[in-house]
């Protein structure tokens, strides 16, 4: 239920209303952004709305229940602070968004109406609409632990528990040639053997994707190089010369934590599972059916 001040509520009373809509947007990386349906900059709760976003609301409703309610929210990609690159590379995916309504000529009376999480945001047409999810979408992700031979957790963090560090692990270099199909060229890798970055991270340190992270999925060396295929996220260019910095790729499997990284002990796979393969084979004269590992 909404709770309307004492000053919201008296203007509300009166016999013409100057009401508007705010949105205050926070990124998942923390940045918060302030609009609002207004004509002009309102400042509230610390946060400054802008109005020429364009933004418009549809309809809103609140259901009893655990259904997940949804608004959508519209504006253009115009605006100053939303740009179509960051869109496209996710950094507004589960972001949060609060909606308030405001007495125009007097900030101070204000209603917080909803938090919302922003659900799927598409581009058409030269703008943006994002569905905005209540609270209770949080009830309908999916929770709890997969049982499967590979690990699930991500390299480096505290379920995993290796430390990334040192030259071995973490190296930089630059971009020499950017190809087709998101290929790049790069030099400062030529020390470390082929395969050795898949399945890492690549962070760029310079460049229009300076501060965004992108998934290695390829690492070879060629006679002209070394070469990464990366899966891109964002449309904007790498240009010759953008440097970045890289770690260490893990495939999940229990070898490679083992070999690779010493960190067998905080596998959180289950290397062991016998799977339907050897649940369902026949049984032969030489083989050791004694409920040992299967890998060593």
């Amino acid at each position: 239920m909404t709770e309307i001040d004492a000053a919201l509520a008296a203007h509300l009373a009166g016999t013409a209303t100057t009401l508007c809509h705010c949105w205050r947007l926070t990124r998942s990386d923390g940045v918060a952004f302030g609009f609002t349906d207004h004509d002009r900059r309102l400042t509230c709760q610390g946060t400054q709305f802008e109005p020429e976003t364009g933004l418009t609301a549809s309809e809103a409703k609140a259901s009893l229940g655990l259904a997940v309610d949804t608004v959508d929210v519209e504006g253009a990609l115009s605006a100053v602070d939303i740009r179509e690159e960051d869109i496209v590379s996710g950094l507004y995916d589960g972001a949060t968004i609060e909606t308030f309504l405001v007495n125009w000529q007097d900030t101070t009376a204000f209603a917080h109406l909803r938090t919302a999480v922003i659900g799927k945001l598409t581009r058409r047409d030269g703008g943006f609409l994002a569905e905005l999810e209540s609270q209770t979408w949080a009830l309908d992700q999916p929770n709890g632990k997969t049982i499967r031979r590979q690990c699930d957790a991500e390299l480096g963090d505290v379920r995993c528990g290796f430390a990334l560090q040192g030259s071995q692990f973490v190296a930089s270099g630059s971009v020499v040639r950017a190809e087709a199909g998101d290929i790049l060229t790069v030099d400062g890798l030529g020390a470390f053997a082929e395969g050795w970055f898949a399945n890492g991270i690549l962070t760029w340190t310079s460049g229009a994707q300076a501060g965004r992270r992108e998934r290695v999925t390829g690492h070879v060396k060629t006679g002209a190089g070394t070469r990464l295929a990366v899966w891109r996220e964002g449309p904007l260019p790498v240009q010759v010369d953008d440097t970045f910095t890289i770690v260490a790729g893990c495939d999940k499997q229990f070898s490679t934590c083992k070999v690779k990284f010493a960190n067998g002990l905080n596998f959180r796979g289950f290397p062991h599972l016998p799977g339907d393969d050897a649940a369902y084979q026949y049984v032969r004269d030489d083989g050791v059916f004694d409920g040992g590992a299967l890998v060593k």
